[in-house]
């Protein structure tokens, strides 16, 4: 039998780096905030020649727009991100780049005032609050026959913060090399894994329950890992199909759902990462309490 459980200290190793990788990266670069929750207008623009982007820049900077993000779609459009916009400013914007690049399209325009931005900020940290409570009570409900019903739903939820926090991370960089931005679609995706995530959480404890009912062994290791290869292949099979679909979205959609698509695909492998190799070592850990013995364990493999 493959021995799962046994690694359970290299994969919260492995967690630490995505997490020390994802905490510099914020120090770092920070996350760049869409209109949704910093107010501004983002304006998409198609121009009929040919622009490069660094002459875009030099142009906005000559308009009077320094504080800009430009971002270029696969359709081959520029989205760019501006302080707020009224009707007359947005139109001198248009026929000032027009003055100097020629003929140009407005093919959508988005304006979010700072009142608006700051309640969609608050609603979304209060949406992803509310699930992972919702989840930590239902898990210990639907466990409460179980022996410390409330491990279960501690450790799913410690798994799904820590995939949502990975692709913050994983934002964060492609924010600083891309431009990338955090905005509404980006809070769908991390509240549609971590609806997707916790089902795999949950098949998985669900077997946990099944086998310690069935008293395949007396060691909750035993029973853990026995329960891990039992679900291994149906939840690898369900990951790997739904990354198909969500690659065809990537290809065939485009620009207009990148982030929510980009948060999938991370959401996913990390999501299948927490379910398999996070969540259920947490419940080891927690009931052989070896939180002093991985604490003694990293400095002897760092001098091994």
């Amino acid at each position: 039998m493959i021995n799962i459980t046994g690694k359970r200290f290299w994969f919260f190793v492995i967690s630490l780096v995505f997490i020390l990788v994802s905490l510099l990266s914020l120090f770092t670069f920070g996350l760049k905030t869409g209109i949704e929750f910093t107010s501004g207008s983002m304006l998409t623009i198609d121009f009929e020649q040919k622009v490069e982007q660094p002459q875009l820049t030099a142009e906005l900077a000559n308009l009077g727009y320094t504080d800009v993000i430009i971002q270029r779609t696969g359709a081959g459009d520029y989205l760019i991100r501006t302080p707020e916009l009224n009707a007359d400013k947005k139109k001198a914007l248009e026929e000032g780049l027009a003055a100097k690049f020629g003929k140009l399209t407005e093919t959508e325009f988005d304006s979010v005032s700072p009142m608006i931005a700051g309640e969609t900020a608050q609603n979304a940290v209060i949406a992803v609050a509310i699930a992972s409570i919702g989840i930590l009570l239902y898990l210990t409900w639907a466990f409460r026959r179980m022996p410390h019903p409330i491990r279960y739903g501690t450790c799913a939820v410690i798994a799904l913060v820590h995939d949502a926090f990975i692709a913050l991370g994983i934002f964060s960089i492609l924010g600083g090399i891309l431009n990338w931005q955090v905005n509404l679609m980006f809070i769908t995706g991390i509240l549609t894994i971590i609806g997707y995530s916790v089902n795999n959480i949950v098949v998985i404890f669900d077997r946990i329950r099944e086998n310690l009912r069935l008293g395949i062994s007396p060691d909750f290791e035993v029973v853990v890992n026995s329960s891990l290869i039992e679900t291994l292949s149906r939840s690898l099979n369900t990951i790997i199909t739904t990354l198909i679909t969500v690659f065809a979205l990537m290809f065939f959609v485009g620009a207009t759902i990148q982030n929510f698509v980009v948060v999938l695909i991370v959401g996913l492998i990390v999501g299948a990462f927490d379910s398999i190799c996070v969540a259920p070592m947490l419940l080891i850990v927690w009931d052989r309490k070896e939180w002093g013995k991985f604490l003694s364990w990293l400095p002897a493999r760092a001098k091994g």
